[in-house]
This record gives C-alpha cells, sequence and structure tokens, in this order.
C-alpha cells in the first residue's frame, strides 16, 4: 500500500494509490479514528484499525466515496516538511567504498561501526522537483540513490529484535551531494545539505507491503544512462544494526527518516568523473516502490 502526499485543486492532501495505480483514494474521504493534519500527524497518531480500513479499500474489497485521478495530481515529496534532519548512513556498500578514495580522501577499508551524518532537510522536493546545480558554490554536483526508511513511533534504546516494529514504511532517498563542498569544509553538512538537496518519494509504502528483512533492488539512471545498480540485501550494516545503533543515545520520533547508504556508480566514481550538469534527468528506482525522476537546473 502506497502513501502519498499531493496536490489537488490547491490543495495539499494524503492518500494511498489504488492496487492498479490509476486513482488517489484522499484519506480525509475515509472514515478513520480521526483527521489527520499531513503525513507526519497520520504517521504518529494512526490507530492500526487505520491501516486495515485502508487495505480494505486498496484490495478494492471496499469502495470509497471520493477518488482523484492519479494522472490529475501533482506528487509531492511523502514527508514535505520532515521533523527533523535527515539521518544518513555513508559508505554502506562495499562496492562503493573504493570510489570515495579519490575524491573525498577516504579510507578503502570496511568501517568498523555504522557511519552516520545529519543531512539538514528544511523542506522536501518530491518526484518531478527542480534539483538546483548550485553552480555558483559547487562544479561537483552529485546523486546517490538510497533507501529510506520511516520510523513508525518515539524509539529509544531498542534491540535489533525490536527495529522491524518500529517502522511506518519505506520511501526513496536521491542523496544529493557537493563533492567539493565536502571536501572543502572537513565534513559534510555543507556538502549534503544545500537547498534543495532531499529529494525523496514518489510515496511511502507501508512496512506491511514490504518484506523483511528488506531485499530491494535499487538503481539510478541519468539521461537514461545505468549508473547505479544493486540491491539492499549487500548493506554492510542491516537495518536493525542501524536503527538499534542511532537509538542507542538519540531517541527517534514518528516520521523521523533514515537514508540508508548508496551502492557504487555515483558520478565522482567515473574517470572522467560525471557530475550532474543543467538539464540532467536522474531517476532512482526502487523494487516495489517506484521511481523517483527529477531535472537539475542552474
Amino acid at each position: 500500500m502506497k502513501f502519498f502526499t499531493f496536490e489537488y485543486q490547491g490543495l495539499e492532501e494524503i492518500g494511498i494509490l489504488t492496487k492498479d495505480g490509476k486513482k488517489i483514494i484522499p484519506i480525509d474521504e475515509v472514515r478513520l479514528s480521526q483527521e489527520f493534519f499531513d503525513m507526519n500527524d497520520f504517521i504518529e497518531t494512526h490507530e492500526k484499525s487505520d491501516i486495515e480500513k485502508l487495505d480494505k479499500l486498496w484490495k478494492g474489497e471496499e469502495k470509497s466515496d471520493v477518488y482523484y485521478d492519479f494522472d490529475k495530481i501533482l506528487v509531492l515529496a511523502p514527508i514535505p516538511l520532515p521533523l527533523h534532519d535527515i539521518i544518513s548512513i555513508g559508505l554502506n556498500y562495499k562496492a562503493h567504498i573504493p570510489e570515495t578514495v579519490v575524491e573525498l580522501n577516504i579510507k578503502n577499508e570496511v568501517p568498523a561501526s555504522p557511519v552516520i551524518f545529519s543531512k539538514r532537510a528544511r523542506h522536501a522536493g518530491g518526484a518531478e522537483a527542480v534539483i538546483p546545480l548550485h553552480e555558483d558554490i559547487t562544479k561537483k554536483l552529485d546523486y546517490e540513490v538510497e533507501l529510506g526508511v520511516v520510523i513508525g513511533k518515539e524509539i529509544s534504546k531498542i534491540a535489533k529484535s525490536e527495529v522491524k516494529e518500529s517502522i511506518f514504511g519505506y520511501t526513496i532517498m536521491n542523496d544529493i551531494s557537493a563533492r567539493d563542498l565536502m571536501v572543502e569544509h572537513q565534513q559534510w553538512t555543507i556538502g549534503k545539505g544545500l537547498d534543495g538537496a532531499v529529494v525523496m518519494g514518489p510515496c511511502i509504502v507501508h512496512k506491511d507491503y514490504i518484506d523483511y528483512p528488506v531485499k530491494l533492488n535499487i538503481s539510478a539512471k541519468i539521461n537514461g544512462e545505468l549508473r547505479q545498480n544493486s540491491n539492499t540485501e549487500n548493506f554492510i550494516f542491516d537495518i536493525d544494526t542501524l536503527i538499534s545503533d542511532i537509538s542507542r543515545g538519540m531517541t527517534l520520533e514518528a516520521g523521523d527518516i533514515i537514508s540508508t547508504g548508496t551502492p557504487a556508480g555515483v558520478g565522482m566514481s567515473f574517470d572522467p568523473p560525471k557530475y550532474l550538469k543543467d538539464g540532467d534527468i536522474i531517476e532512482c528506482e526502487i523494487e516495489k516502490i517506484g521511481v523517483l525522476k527529477n531535472t537539475v537546473k542552474r
């Protein structure tokens, strides 16, 4: 079941996609346990009965009073205004590590523990959002397709065995990165946190609709050229390890987003590097979630 945040006739709403992919069911038009302000509110306060009701609508076992044609809505990021910055994971695929050595001066070795950093998330762009090139401050803007894990409830100091139950669902992240700024500032806050550098979507797939442990094909194309192609089963640190480790000293809340790292094939890995340029079309795809498509513009 896919959850969307979208705009219809000038109003921002949340809803689920019908199983045939042709229509959106607006949640405000469904008799659930309560009314929900936005996706963050739904994630935090929904009840199990709400998911069960929506599942019946998704399957077609029940009918909604209102449907919108999917091609008449504007798809936004599923969480346009994240509660906090994105918690991001670096170097989580072995094949990606060697390609960071030259540009980022990172050791060519598997990390002993998860590499965790914060990505500023004042606003998240969604499907079809424009990614600014920022060519006045960077010449090395890069793409990174990643699986995003959306937390479903407040957690602290949880065991690996408790992680699955703490998740709301999964989305696609594009961790836009300015490689030269990462090196210039000797840390990653500016290079990872430029305006427009948080891109996610097109939806959140509820956890019950993806097998666990998560083993999904993940890829990125630039102007139709396949650049990244892997599977999340190739994580160095799996989702249980990541979320349990983070929660040891940091309380996570419903709606928080963990971006789990990118596979090999980013722009800096090529000789010469293939950094993003004006007009580039990026298509990030993850099995069972969909395609996050964006254009880069100066």
